[in-house]
């Protein structure tokens, strides 16, 4: 209960008001227009995001400093809403290093990776607000699991994100015009460059 004594149950209130939320989805629609997320994805940059993600999560997961979540979380939501743009780890992975491995890239779909992208989102900012809540061994466990998927697939290449993408739009959840490439994940697996 550490945030909400330090912020006051007043200000929690007004940050949750619907309009304050309408805006912020409507800030966040404009940057993506503005700065779209990456479609085809260079798979090497996003397995090089992935290792940084697993560096970041596992040092937070071993120490439980919260201020290693702050990256993480903020990371997350930069690539979300603006590829690799504002993401200091995506820009080090796609213009630093990226170029400089000599190999034959592998371009792959890139909305799955954006939402592979959210679910990070949705598992770092949750192991914050668990580290708010007091709740610092829950927040390091799903800071751990959050290690295992992008372990996965900065070692092997295994998107767990895109893996429930592909799922989603097979069950209609996710209309097919968003990737028609997506729902097919043999295509992926076998893009070219």
């Amino acid at each position: 209960m550490r945030w909400v004594s330090r912020v006051g149950h007043a200000s929690l209130n007004t940050s949750l008001n619907p309009t304050n939320l309408l805006n912020i989805l409507l800030a966040f629609q404009l940057m993506s227009k503005r700065f779209p997320f990456p479609h085809p994805v260079n798979e090497t940059s996003a397995r090089l995001v992935a290792a940084g993600v697993v560096v970041m999560g596992t040092a937070y997961s071993l120490s439980g400093a919260a201020w290693v979540l702050l990256p993480l979380i903020y990371g997350f939501l930069a690539r979300v809403t603006t590829g690799p743009a504002f993401s200091p780890l995506a820009q080090l992975a796609t213009k630093v290093i990226t170029p400089r491995i000599a190999i034959q890239h592998r371009m792959v779909a890139g909305p799955p990776k954006r939402f592979a992208q959210f679910v990070g989102l949705l598992f770092s900012s949750t192991a914050g607000v668990l580290f708010l809540l007091d709740l610092g061994a829950a927040s390091r466990i799903v800071a751990g699991a959050l290690v295992a998927a992008a372990l996965l697939e900065s070692v092997f290449a295994v998107c767990l994100g895109c893996i429930m993408f592909g799922w989603l739009m097979r069950l209609g959840v996710i209309p097919q015009r968003v990737c028609e490439e997506c729902n097919n994940l043999q295509l992926r697996s076998t893009a070219g460059v």
